[in-house]
C-alpha cells in the first residue's frame, strides 16, 4: 500500500544508526518486485524531524552478507514508494594515511571492483548506456560537506571509493594495489549506486571510515570495524539532524533526475 504522504528520501544501511523509537508516524511496508524480496520491508516515517523511508542493507539483524544483498530490488522497492533521494550510510577502510578512522567521507568517484552482482536494470528489450562520469548528487555532497563543517566534525569532501566483492577483507598484496588508485575500501556501494542512477534518483555516501586497510601494518578485524563505528553513531546522528532538513523537497539544482536522457540505444 502506497503511504498517504511520499518520502522523497530514503536512508540505505546504517548499521548501528537506525532505531525504530526514533521514528514518528511509522509504518511498515512489504513491498513486491520483479526481482525478488527487498533486504526488509521499508519502514517510512517521520525519522530526526524529516518524513523518509529507511531500509537495512543487510536486513534486519544484518542476516545477509554484502555478496548476497538483493541490490535491484531494494532500489525498485524505494523507486516505487516515491523516493528520489538516497543516503548511504556505510563503514568502510582507509586506503590513505591522511584518512584516519573516525571520520567520515563524502566520496565523488567509484571504482567498482566486484565480480558476480546483478548490476542493471536493463538486461534486454531496452539498452540503456547511463553516464556515471560523475555518479554521486553534487547537490547531496555538498549539503553533506556543508553541515559537517559546521558542526566540526571530521571529514573529506571528495575521494574514491572502490567495491571489493566481499565477505572477505583484501590480502595485503590487493590492498597495496587498490591504494594506488582509491581512497577508501568497502562492499556495498557497487551496484548500489549505478542502480540508482539508472531509476533517475539522487545518491550521497555518508562513509564512516573505520579503520586502516590491511595495507597497514595491523590486519583489520570485525571488531575493530564495529568498535569505531559505534563511536561514530553520535556525528552522524547529529549530520543528519542538521542536513535532513535543508534537502530541498525539488530537485532543481541537480541533474540526476535526467539520468536516461539520450541514454537509450
Amino acid at each position: 500500500m502506497m503511504p498517504a504522504r511520499v518520502p522523497k528520501i530514503a536512508i540505505v544501511g546504517g548499521s548501528g544508526l537506525y532505531d525504530p523509537a526514533l521514528m514518528k508516524d511509522l509504518k511498515t511496508i512489504k513491498v513486491a518486485t520483479p526481482y525478488g524480496e527487498p533486504s526488509s520491508p521499508v519502514d517510512v516515517g517521520v525519522f530526526l524531524g524529516t518524513r523518509m523511508a529507511f531500509l537495512p542493507r543487510h536486513g534486519r539483524g544484518h542476516t545477509i552478507p554484502p555478496h548476497k544483498v538483493n541490490y535491484r530490488a531494494n532500489i525498485w522497492a524505494l523507486k516505487s514508494l516515491g523516493v528520489e533521494r538516497i543516503l548511504s550510510v556505510c563503514a568502510v577502510g582507509s586506503l590513505q594515511r591522511k584518512y584516519p578512522p573516525g571520520t567520515i567521507m563524502f566520496p565523488n568517484q567509484f571504482i567498482d571492483w566486484t565480480k558476480g552482482r546483478q548490476y542493471t536494470f536493463y538486461d534486454g528489450g531496452k539498452t540503456f548506456h547511463v553516464s556515471t562520469a560523475d555518479p554521486f548528487c553534487p547537490e547531496m555532497n555538498g549539503l553533506f560537506a556543508q553541515g559537517a563543517k559546521k558542526l566540526g566534525i571530521p571529514h573529506f569532501d571528495n575521494g574514491t571509493y572502490i567495491t571489493i566483492e566481499g565477505p572477505r577483507f583484501s590480502t595485503r598484496a590487493e590492498s597495496k594495489m587498490f591504494r594506488q588508485f582509491a581512497d577508501i575500501i568497502g562492499m556495498t556501494l557497487n551496484p548500489e549506486i549505478q542502480l540508482a542512477v539508472e531509476q533517475e534518483m539522487c545518491y550521497t555516501s555518508v562513509a564512516q571510515i573505520t579503520d586502516y586497510d590491511v595495507w597497514a601494518d595491523k590486519p583489520v578485524t570485525v571488531e575493530e570495524v564495529m568498535s569505531t563505528l559505534a563511536k561514530n553513531m553520535d556525528s552522524t546522528k547529529r549530520l543528519l539532524q542538521e542536513v535532513l532538513p535543508k534537502i530541498p523537497a525539488a530537485r532543481k539544482v541537480c541533474k540526476c533526475g535526467e539520468a536516461l536522457k539520450n541514454a537509450e540505444v
